[in-house]
């Protein structure tokens, strides 16, 4: 199995967030910040807030999936903070 991440970028430009996953952090990065991403282009620079390292790309992918059911911004603050996740309260 490959060792997979589930990341969460911030953007210097207006404090928002987003949620991803990858095999490859440092490539991703370098994608979201050359403007290669659609989603993530408008929201430049953006800086690794956190990551959440999953044994497989399908419990990254679901991971992703329920953090970004919880887009609020005070619970992301909460996660990047102090790692805890809103399934777990």
């Amino acid at each position: 199995m490959n060792k997979c991440e589930v990341y969460i970028l911030k953007s210097l430009k207006n404090n928002n967030y987003y949620v991803g996953s990858t095999d490859n952090i440092e490539r991703r990065l370098l994608q979201h910040n050359s403007g290669l991403t659609y989603t993530t282009k408008k929201l430049r620079p953006l800086v690794l807030a956190r990551f959440i390292s999953c044994s497989s790309s399908r419990e990254a992918k679901q991971f992703e999936y329920k953090l970004k059911k919880y887009k609020r911004k005070d619970i992301l603050e909460k996660v990047i903070k102090d790692g805890i996740f809103p399934w777990n309260y």
